[in-house]
């Protein structure tokens, strides 16, 4: 698939493409005998990974601390486990917070009803 081929599928900016590739998080791109990005199903496979851990917050240090682990030995797994865990916590933490702001929006909402109405 051609950079903009992958970018339309995943709703990936081609420049995200390519940060991502140069920073490791996406392994090096095959490339055409005329030199364009052609993307395998293992780089498709890691954009995926990529979105939906980007989707759930996880930041990108821990992304390429985690990818490393991932391409590394199967010694760790505890390590990476520890990581989601993590990032499990974060996202369940800025979930709780969320769940609790239309509450404080409603009462500036109601306390500013209230001042405009004096």
């Amino acid at each position: 698939m051609t950079i903009g081929e992958v970018s339309k599928k995943y709703g990936i900016t081609a420049e995200t493409l390519r940060y991502y590739e140069r920073i490791g998080l996406i392994p090096p791109v095959p490339r055409q005998a005329n030199g364009h990005r052609d993307y395998d199903e293992l780089c498709c496979r890691r954009i995926e990974l990529l979105k939906s851990f980007r989707g759930a917050g996880v930041r990108l240090s821990s992304l390429a601390e985690y990818l490393s682990l991932c391409d590394g030995s199967d010694d760790s797994r505890r390590m990476r486990l520890c990581i989601l865990k993590g990032q499990r916590k974060m996202l369940a933490d800025r979930i709780c917070s969320l769940k609790c702001s239309p509450d404080r929006l409603d009462m500036r909402i109601r306390c500013e009803s209230e001042c405009k109405a004096r």
